[in-house]
């Protein structure tokens, strides 16, 4: 097996990304066009989507990361919108545009075009979120686009299995699809609440980091495979548990919540970056297959499925969010109006990715008989370009149409605030907790140690407050920050003279380890990195 192939892969994808970090574009739009301009250059090989590998091995661990930076209690507070999004419209997007599929496309069987309008119907999660973080969209507004992209997966991925049953000529029937959407999202659902007790258990009670952090890495596989075993949604069992975990997240130690989110941040960048690249990388593949079809008629479908996925969303977000409204006395109570934007950039962010590209994927080449699948090739086109264009169109628009549309800034200094005064809450029971514990003979401790407890704990209450302070008139830095720089100073200067005590062998390697690992933590605890 020739590995130089996925080596390029991930060291080119990930140069694209951190690159992107210092462009105004976000990373997923790079990545996509560095794949179209690559994909065309002499000797690159052929970056061919295997469903089998796509679906359960890269789309596990970014659900699990995605699920496990979720707010659990938000996801809550709007599970009707999230539930109408990622179940609601992506039936009704796989209906609407099989309906326009079959009417445009002379010779498009219905369930081939039902089959195209499950795979392009769900919104990509990494997309979405990526835009939405980046330009700082309000919070109920990306929490709506995270559940979406979570949940709506496990829709579309059933719809399809549905609608290919059909095509391929199995004999399907509506109660049957009914019955199989059911036993997905109910067993999925049942497989994750079975798991997610034990897993955290397990978490709580392995006494090691490593061991720790190997078990976070298998988790969304178990899950996801014990999922589809029982023929129930994978995608369910992931988001079950990663929700689950990541709201229990405090019950493990800090060494492990340390090296969990360094490993997890790296995952998520290797393979996020991989999968934009790979969409790209599928150009000559997708049009080698698109065979007789002229260029103008190929192009006339791409556009007008492309207008198609859009306007559906539209025509559904719009009702969906004021209907219950409209409704319900009780939502119009309990919900501040959201006006006209809101749903429409939720109607924008509607940017597909590799898992449309992957379902396309695992389309058959034929049916049961023997005979091809009808226009396998012009599906695949057909998913392709639409995935692009949301990612180019929606995505390259999304910043300055939320910038025209004048959504208010966080307001910092509230945030700040309600920090401070949830520090504050805290150090008062720790001081009356170390207050009681001192109090025992059994915790005796000289003076000067019991004050540097003390000294700790409000050196952590004071820092909030002081970022609301004034700023040092000569460097712009408030009283917190120059705190920090000066820490990060005096540790940066004992860690050189560690680091030349061991170059006179005066101390060997294993103490320099041990030595840096102290001031490390010292450093993490003088700076938290910026959001």
């Amino acid at each position: 097996m020739d590995v130089m192939p996925l080596l390029l892969l991930v060291a080119g994808s990930a140069a694209v990304a951190a690159a992107g970090r210092r462009t105004p574009v976000p990373a997923p739009l790079l990545l996509v066009a560095a794949g179209l301009a690559v994909s065309y250059l002499p000797g690159v090989p052929d970056y061919t989507l295997d469903p089998h590998v796509v679906l359960p091995l890269l789309l596990p661990p970014l659900l699990y990361t995605a699920g496990t930076d979720s707010s659990y209690l938000d996801l809550r507070a709007h599970v009707r919108p999230v539930a109408l999004l990622s179940v609601g419209y992506v039936l009704f997007a796989t209906f609407v545009v099989g309906c326009a599929a079959y009417l445009i496309v002379p010779g498009l069987p219905l369930t081939a075009a039902l089959v195209l309008g499950a795979v392009v119907a769900p919104p990509d999660a990494v997309a979405a979120t990526a835009v939405a973080r980046r330009v700082g969209l309000p919070s109920r507004i990306t929490t709506i686009l995270q559940g979406e992209s979570l949940v709506n997966d496990a829709t579309a991925i059933t719809a399809f299995k549905v609608a290919l049953a059909a095509a391929v000529g199995e004999g399907a029937t509506w109660a049957g699809g009914i019955g199989e959407f059911l036993l997905a999202a109910v067993g999925g659902v049942g497989v994750g609440l079975v798991l997610m007790v034990p897993l955290q258990w397990l978490r709580t009670h392995l006494r090691e980091a490593l061991l720790q952090n190997t078990l976070s890495l298998l988790i969304p596989f178990v899950a996801y495979a014990a999922a589809e075993q029982v023929h129930a949604s994978g995608v369910l069992a992931v988001v079950v548990v990663a929700l689950h975990l990541g709201h229990r997240a405090w019950e493990v130690d800090f060494a492990t919540r340390l090296q969990e989110d360094a490993v997890w941040r790296m995952v998520a960048f290797v393979l996020e970056s991989a999968v934009f690249a790979l969409i790209g990388l599928q150009l000559p593949v997708v049009l080698r297959g698109l065979g007789t079809y002229a260029v103008a008629d190929a192009a006339w479908y791409a556009v007008a499925v492309f207008l198609v996925v859009a306007a559906a969303r539209f025509v559904w977000v719009y009702p969906a969010t004021f209907l219950p409204r409209l409704l319900s006395a009780r939502v119009r109570a309990r919900e501040d109006d959201p006006g006209w934007k809101a749903p429409f950039v939720i109607g924008w962010a509607g940017m597909r990715g590799v898992v449309s590209l992957a379902i396309a994927f695992s389309v058959p080449l034929t049916v049961h008989g023997g005979g091809p699948f009808p226009e396998r090739n012009l599906i695949l086109f057909l998913t392709f370009t639409t995935v692009i264009g949301t990612l180019v169109v929606q995505g390259v628009s999304l910043p300055p149409l939320i910038r025209l549309l004048g959504f208010p800034a966080h307001d910092t200094r509230a945030e700040t605030l309600a920090e401070a005064n949830a520090q504050a809450q805290a150090s008062r029971a720790a001081e009356e907790r170390l207050d009681d514990l001192l109090t025992d003979e059994r915790n005796a401790l000289p003076g000067p140690l019991a004050d540097r407890l003390r000294m700790v704990m409000e050196r952590r209450r004071d820092a909030v407050w002081e970022r609301l302070g004034q700023v040092n008139p000569v460097t712009g830095e408030s009283v917190d920050d120059t705190y920090r720089r000066l820490s990060r100073e005096m540790i940066g200067a004992e860690r050189a003279v560690f680091v030349r005590l061991r170059d006179g062998r005066y101390i060997d390697d294993e103490m320099l380890r041990t030595l840096l690992r102290r001031l490390d933590l010292e450093e993490a605890a003088a700076y938290r990195e910026a959001a």
